[in-house]
């Protein structure tokens, strides 16, 4: 079975997380494994042809034909994760992500300590300790994880949707339960009747915009209340539903 486990996001909404375990993390390190041995091979044919065909002979030529193949195949990892917020193309495809203990996406410092680690969970080869360690500990996460404060989870994408969206209503400016009313509202708006889409959004706008009232947007039509919701979501960094 799937093990679960319950966050606290920065808003103090419980989320809970799958945790990814062994399978997957061997299935999207395969993959990225042949994705920067790919890559890194690619880059020395095409470096091996442009030096015969300059007939270059100078090491300072080879090792800079070398040295972008290095760095392709020994930062692909930190590089990535970093760049992508906690995945890379193998995690994409076997639907896994990192994020950190409260479920939202690791700082940069937490993923390079973590990448920092694989010289240890890579001993003595294969990643013998990483996996032992993912058999083992309490959310499967090797060491390089217990020390970043990361874990490894399932992907799922209404989950990832949730996260955002509480994020956002964290980092707003605006009361945190009234955000969170307008986001139910606009999530349940083609359930609610006319007349009750009036008076909730007509009222809500109203408290949120000093000096108005609720008479001049019940005058509004439906459509412009719903495009008044979506634009106030929008402007605090959430994506407005419907």
């Amino acid at each position: 079975m799937d093990q679960q486990i319950s966050v606290q996001s920065l808003t103090g909404v419980d989320l809970t997380l799958t945790i990814a375990g062994p399978g997957n993390r061997s299935y999207a390190f395969v993959i990225d494994w042949h994705v920067r041995l790919l890559l890194s091979g690619a880059w020395l044919i095409v470096a091996a042809y442009a030096l015969q065909l300059s007939l270059s002979t100078r090491s300072h030529d080879a090792l800079l034909s070398v040295l972008p193949a290095a760095v392709l195949y020994f930062l692909y990892h930190p590089l990535l994760e970093v760049a992508m917020r906690g995945r890379t193309p193998g995690k994409r495809m076997a639907g896994i992500r990192i994020v950190n203990r409260s479920g939202g996406t690791p700082s940069t410092t937490a993923l390079l300590i973590r990448n920092l680690f694989r010289l240890i969970d890579s001993l003595p080869a294969f990643y013998v300790i990483g996996l032992i360690s993912c058999f083992f500990t309490a959310n499967r996460v090797r060491i390089g994880d217990m020390a970043a404060g990361t874990l490894l989870v399932v992907d799922d994408d209404a989950a990832r949707n949730t996260l955002s969206r509480l994020e956002a209503l964290a980092g707003s400016h605006l009361p945190l339960d009234t955000l969170e009313l307008v986001d139910q509202i606009l999530e349940r708006w083609p359930t609610l009747g006319s007349e009750s889409k009036r008076s909730i959004a007509g009222s809500l706008l109203a408290r949120l915009e000093p000096g108005s009232d609720a008479a001049r947007f019940a005058a509004l039509s439906e459509a412009d209340l719903h495009a008044r919701l979506r634009a106030l979501l929008e402007s605090q960094g959430m994506a407005g539903r419907g």
